[in-house]
């Protein structure tokens, strides 16, 4: 074999061995970047809809689930705490939900009670005013921080804003919204699925 034959075959080796690391390289690169642009399981699990049994939830007990990253409170209201929310009204900002409503109330939970069943209010437990989350103070009666005809509902700590049973803010207060409704809706008398409704599912 003369040396010019032997450097060809030494030249080609070399192409084909850089050719071949090249394409591995420009597969990982793109795969990276495809992997990049797919969100991630945890991303997906943010925004899917959460499923929530509330069968052993008891008056005057709340339960919180995580739903695109924000704290949503399922409460479920005594029989006298849903009779006291309409007498609450001059006392509040938003008495019938009239700010905001696409944004912060949807159309089914635009009464009294904010929700679909009396008996139970869904909300996004998150402060109006700077995102602070409001303390649940569901006993009646004089409480620090509180007025001494207090009828139920949340403290925020931060700022003093409080809201009714229905998530409704009290006038006067920092806070310019009534706490966020979600969308959700009802499986079953037990079973309640947070994150979309009959309008958007």
């Amino acid at each position: 074999m003369s040396d010019n034959q032997a450097v060809d075959k030494e030249r080609r080796v070399w192409m084909i061995a850089c050719g071949a690391a090249g394409g591995v390289a420009a597969a990982a690169t793109g795969g990276a970047f495809l992997t990049t642009l797919a969100p991630s399981e945890r991303a997906k699990a943010a925004g899917a809809p959460v499923e929530l049994d509330i069968a052993d939830l008891k008056p005057g007990e709340m339960k919180t689930v995580e739903w695109r990253g924000q704290p949503v409170w399922v409460i479920r209201r005594s029989e006298q705490q849903v009779s006291e929310l309409a007498a609450l009204d001059a006392q509040l900002a938003d008495p019938n939900s009239e700010r905001n409503p696409k944004e912060l109330t949807p159309e089914y939970a635009r009464n009294t009670y904010r929700s679909i069943k009396p008996e139970f209010l869904v909300a996004v437990g998150i402060c109006s005013h700077l995102g602070c989350s409001p303390t649940a103070k569901f006993d009646a009666g004089p409480q620090p921080s509180l007025p001494d005809d207090w009828k139920g509902g949340f403290l925020c700590p931060c700022h003093g804003s409080t809201f009714d049973m229905a998530g409704r803010v009290f006038a006067n207060k920092p806070a310019p919204d009534n706490l966020k409704v979600p969308p959700h809706k009802y499986l079953s008398d037990t079973k309640l699925l947070i994150g979309v409704d009959e309008n958007n599912a």
